[in-house]
């Protein structure tokens, strides 16, 4: 018989199901879960391992194909102990979950959660014997699994020194690696295509990890919900196989450890995002489905928008009477620019390695963060912003945040300050993380938007906390001020095949002084970005991104055929369809908000011929708005606009450029073309 006791952790309509393997009794040899499709298959299995039995393994299957091998499921604990050695299963509960809820902001308004949950309780076999469990739920599009500690006699705390969960892939799998160097790292990388066979052993990788096995299924591991624990990496665990083992973020202070927590307590869960194609890996839900419900009782002071960001210029002007700088007169130059153009935001924050607030940007030494610099004028500046209908952002060190904002955030509202950027963190720690949801909560109590910089990637919690409207995470734009490389337009694809597929995330986007690949040089001041006019607009729908920079200059945008749409692009979505493309090659994005939807396209290093049926319009007419690339190279800079008119039932033919782009804005012209399709 089973059990049929509700996890407090499922919300919305729940079903008992009956599944195979379902069953209390010690001697269960496979637990299996399977998605509501019967498409994605979890299976639990104890099986013997250097000589011991009963030690719990776990497998995946998409259409009944292997895609990870049996994997060890083991926490290591310290004192030299270990979950996941000879054990029993006691009972198995298995449900089936059902939920709608709603997002702002996000990639889609309405989100449908559905999916099969099991929770198997195990026990060890050997003293102490102890109780614990393993939650597993699998989607259409995934599966995720984590682990949970009751609480007991006899185990006062948890103290974990590492996690062993092992990811088992078929020797013949390739990735999209992210190759870090250490814990401590802000993780901006170039991904890197490789066998996992070929993968070094010393490579600490960053989650996202994309997959591909050759003619069975794409992948992507990652986790969701990090929350009073460690974040995880992944490296290969031995040189003749392409097994993949989870690494822990260890505590700064006790390296030996990752994780300490009183009982019961959770792990993060641990995801697989499943699909044949990458594609549609983008339009899934399921980081967001294991994260906790919004936590915030009032939302309506969230909003979003675009916010110019001059350290990405090095504070470059033109044509100004003034010294640009750190200065009020800067300022009030780029509030005139946001109000003439229709930018909601705009963003103090460093110049020349010391931050608005007088200290320097990095390490931080200390400073306060109430008063600007000398020769900035913060309390005139906010002053001249709500003259002009320009909201104020500010930047800091994330030392600064933690030694003040306690006192400051409440003055920030007063002030009628929108939000804050929190940068430098470069850990995802327990320490780290624990610190960031205090921020959060402190941000909340204060009506304060939060953008991260200097950080790993997202784990859905802005699902709990919406206010958080953005991640870096990523080699970005800012890479074209300094690297030779720079942030190559085969990257710039890459990433929304793979760090996208974590959360929002931020870019340094916006410039219009675009050069050809070939061209390209670094430059700190005024940097240039590979590609064209056309790719940045295209950005902005390609990448979720819900406070999206202007980062380059005025004068820059001023006058340019590009603008008045750069400012028009909506910031937060009601729906996402990710179109076509091929992973570093091509990409194009499909986004609605409100009655209009976007399309938008970035290529890699080769020109493309891509054909997009629109099918998903659903009936009427639309007015298209169309910016593009002109196709001969001497002109590829040059931005094109144009207007027709389509339905559902045309096919858009785009040619793309090398490094090339394009936008279109699909307005009904009926009322019956209005009503969203499906």
């Amino acid at each position: 018989m089973k059990k049929h006791v509700l996890s407090p952790l499922l919300t919305g309509l729940l079903t008992l199901v009956s599944i195979a393997g379902s069953v209390c009794r010690a001697d269960v040899p496979v637990v299996r879960v399977s998605s509501p499709n019967g498409q994605v298959r979890l299976e639990l299995v104890l099986q013997r391992h250097q000589g011991a039995e009963s030690v719990p393994y776990w497998r995946l299957y998409f259409k009944d194909q292997p895609i990870v091998l049996p994997s060890r499921l083991a926490v290591d604990l310290a004192g030299g102990t270990a979950l996941g050695g000879p054990c029993t299963i006691e009972s198995v509960e298995t449900r089936s979950h059902h939920e709608e809820y709603t997002v702002f902001p996000g990639k889609r308004r309405l989100v449908r959660d559905h999916c099969t949950e099991t929770v198997a309780i195990l026990r060890e076999r050997t003293p102490p014997r102890r109780r614990w469990e393993l939650v597993f739920r699998v989607y259409d599009d995934g599966a995720a699994f984590r682990y949970r500690f009751p609480s007991q006699d006899g185990w006062p705390s948890l103290l974990v020194a590492s996690e062993r969960t092992e990811f088992a892939l078929p020797d013949d799998v390739c990735a999209y690696a992210l190759p870090l160097n250490s814990f401590t790292t802000s993780h901006e990388k170039l991904y890197q295509k490789k066998r996992i066979m070929e993968i070094p052993k010393d490579w600490i990788l960053g989650l996202p990890l994309l997959v591909e096995c050759p003619g069975r299924a794409w992948m992507a591991i990652t986790e969701a919900n990090l929350t009073d624990y460690a974040g995880m990496y992944l490296a290969r665990s031995s040189e003749h196989s392409a097994n993949l083992t989870s690494r822990l973020s260890p505590l700064p202070k006790e390296p030996q450890l990752a994780v300490k927590a009183t009982l019961p307590h959770v792990s993060p869960w641990r995801v697989v995002l499943v699909a044949e194609n990458p594609l549609r890996m983008i339009e899934s839900d399921l980081i967001l489905h294991l994260n906790e419900p919004c936590a915030l009782a009032d939302t309506s002071w969230i909003h979003t928008g675009k916010t110019t960001f001059p350290w990405w210029n090095d504070y470059h002007l033109e044509n100004v009477s003034f010294r640009p700088g750190l200065n009020t007169a800067t300022m009030k130059h780029y509030i005139d620019f946001c109000a003439e153009a229709g930018i909601p935001y705009h963003s103090l924050d460093g110049y020349k390695d010391t931050a608005w607030y007088g200290g320097p940007i990095v390490p931080y030494k200390g400073a306060g963060i109430l008063e600007g610099l000398p020769g900035l004028d913060l309390h005139e500046v906010i002053r001249y912003a709500k003259s002009k209908g320009v909201r104020l952002r500010l930047w800091m060190h994330w030392q600064a945040a933690q030694a003040h904002m306690d006192q400051a955030f409440p003055r920030y509202r007063d002030w009628g300050i929108e939000g804050v950027m929190i940068d430098f963190m470069d850990r995802d720690d327990q320490e780290m993380v624990n610190w960031q949801r205090r921020l959060f909560r402190k941000a909340a109590e204060n009506h304060l938007t939060v953008t991260l910089h200097g950080v790993a990637k997202p784990t859905g919690l802005e699902r709990t906390y919406p206010h958080v409207l953005n991640h870096e995470g990523v080699l970005n734009l800012e890479y074209d001020k300094w690297d030779k490389v720079g942030c190559p337009p085969e990257h710039q694809v890459t990433v929304a095949f793979t760090r996208m597929l974590a959360g929002p995330l931020d870019f340094h986007q916006g410039s219009f002084r675009c050069v050809s690949v070939e061209a390209f040089k670094p430059r700190y001041t005024a940097p240039l970005v590979m590609g064209t006019p056309s790719r940045t607009l295209a950005s902005y729908v390609v990448y979720q991104n819900h406070l999206p920079m202007v980062a380059d200059y005025p004068s820059a945008y001023r006058g340019h055929l590009g603008l008045a749409m750069l400012a028009k692009i909506p910031t937060s979505w009601d729906d996402t369809k990710a179109l076509n493309g091929v992973v570093g090659e091509y990409i194009v994005l499909a986004r609605r908000n409100g009655t209009d939807w976007y399309i938008g396209s970035m290529n890699g290093r080769e020109p493309q011929a891509v054909e997009v049926p629109l099918r998903f319009l659903g009936p009427g007419r639309f007015g298209a708005e169309i910016y593009a690339d002109e196709l001969q190279p001497e002109n590829a800079q040059r931005l094109i606009r144009r207007t027709e008119e389509v339905t559902a039932s045309d096919v858009l033919k785009i040619q793309l450029v090398p490094a090339g782009g394009y936008l279109a804005r699909l307005s009904p012209l009926s009322k019956k073309a209005a009503e969203p399709g499906k």
